[in-house]
């Protein structure tokens, strides 16, 4: 049917290839050359289908005839409803059964050289990053870009807003979650011990990190990584007073 030989795609991109290249071919009947399409769709004629190639270029034609075909066939008889309805409402419908193809045709490849989950995944996404036939038909692409940034604007809005909100909540409540502090004596000298002590971790020995979680003991006032002993931000909101497993043993042996 497509004339000119080609190898059949085998990987994922060279799928999404073969699609674009359809895609391609397919709008370019349906916009540039829609005056060419519409002629070729004769209601006179037997039952046409639209094709689109992978070399980007299309064409109307009778469906092939073996059964099974060897790709999956475009929809059938398109010509018939061409003078019955209005033609941007006639171009609409063709364009919706032509996307309905093109997934038909890039699964197919998918199914027959055995794609697994995770490809079949990143096929569809690359697929769907696309604006279908459908909206380029009808223009409603930058439509519906433009409403996708709004609502994108609109939730990263509301998501920085919540996440300043909780991020003050946690500083009002959890007092004690903060870098370790460097003492400084009466000379203006830094403390030595006090200094090594608040700025190691007191499970580790680690060195303290601004991109890490704190958290110090009430008891022994040694700072701690939160990961160390397995407290995180969420659950140190809820900790009135925090005591370390060395405190906590220590007690537990006492009594």
């Amino acid at each position: 049917m497509e004339g000119t030989p080609h190898s059949q795609p085998r990987s994922v991109d060279e799928v999404f290839a073969d699609y674009k290249g359809r895609r391609t071919g397919l709008i370019k009947a349906l916009t540039a050359d829609v005056q060419k399409f519409y002629q070729q769709c004769d209601p006179e004629k037997e039952n046409l289908c639209l094709y689109g190639f992978p070399n980007e270029t299309w064409e109307v034609n009778l469906p092939v005839e073996e059964v099974p075909p060897e790709l999956p066939e475009p929809a059938l008889g398109i010509n018939f409803a061409r003078d019955g309805m209005q033609e941007k409402d006639w171009l609409s419908l063709v364009a919706v059964h032509s996307d309905s193809w093109l997934l038909s045709v890039a699964f197919y490849f998918g199914a027959r050289f055995g794609f697994g989950k995770n490809e079949r995944k990143r096929l569809f996404q690359m697929i769907n990053d696309l604006p279908t036939i459908f909206e380029v038909v009808t223009g409603s692409t930058k439509q519906s870009k433009d409403q996708s940034a709004a609502q994108n604007n609109g939730s990263k809005s509301k998501s920085s807003g919540k996440l300043q909100s909780r991020q003050s909540e946690i500083q009002a409540k959890v007092v004690k979650i903060s870098p370790p502090p460097k003492e400084e004596d009466e000379s203006g000298e830094e403390d030595g011990e006090d200094d090594e002590q608040g700025a190691t971790c007191g499970a580790c020995g680690d060195n303290y990190g601004t991109d890490e979680f704190w958290i110090c003991c009430d008891v022994c006032e040694r700072w701690f990584h939160g990961k160390c002993v397995k407290i995180t931000p969420a659950k140190a909101e809820h900790i009135k007073q925090y005591k370390c497993p060395s405190c906590s043993s220590k007690r537990s042996r006492v009594n």
